[in-house]
């Protein structure tokens, strides 16, 4: 894993996580495509609730497109590892990590793209180590969403420290309030078992 100046995160995916990862395939690939559909939701929302940034938008457009493309792949490696589609009561991680960001303008818009920042490192972190531990057909088609991950995290991570250097705030300090939740609950033992879960409890 990158240096957390480069991710921002602050805490390694306890072994756990891992262990639960194998032992709970099928909720591994019905997860990451719900997740794939959150981050194409989560770009969109962005880029209605910021129209006036045409920088951001364009951004945004090509994430989402790329999101629900893996999307598109995740549910072709389901039906081929005859994996059907259901629906999962959501892990607490993103409604958490979410509750943590600023009510009020521009701090809000700030902690946002560092929430999706925090978000697509600790994915592209996730792939990295699923990997070498995983049936050759997935672990084949998650070295490439790793890289992919990868750039998302760059794109967030530019685009709010663009947005904090325009608007005179601290990337900085809110970097690092929202780093210290999202590695609270990537590492803190939890009821579900999911793709952003905490090890199992």
């Amino acid at each position: 894993m990158s240096g957390p100046l480069q991710t921002g995160l602050l805490a390694a995916t306890p072994p756990g996580w891992y262990e639960a990862a194998l032992q709970s395939l099928e909720v591994l690939l019905v997860d990451h495509a719900n997740c794939e559909k959150k981050a194409a939701s989560t770009a969109l929302g962005l880029m209605f609730q910021y129209a006036d940034d045409t920088a951001l938008g364009l951004s945004l457009a090509r994430l989402a497109r790329e999101e629900l493309r893996h999307y598109e792949q995740v549910l072709g490696l389901m039906a081929k590892r005859e994996v059907r589609y259901a629906r999962l009561p959501p892990g607490r991680y993103a409604g958490e990590l979410r509750r943590a960001v600023t009510a009020h303008e521009p701090v809000r818009r700030l902690d946002l793209l560092i929430a999706g920042q925090l978000i697509e490192a600790r994915s592209s972190e996730r792939f990295a180590g699923l990997i070498p531990l995983l049936p050759e057909d997935i672990a084949r088609f998650y070295a490439g969403l790793e890289a992919a991950e990868a750039r998302h995290r760059s794109l967030y991570s530019d685009l709010a420290r663009r947005h904090a250097e325009a608007s005179g705030l601290d990337y900085a300090v809110r970097l690092a309030a929202l780093a210290t939740v999202e590695a609270d609950l990537a590492t803190r033992p939890d009821p579900l078992f999911r793709f952003h879960s905490g090890p199992p409890a």
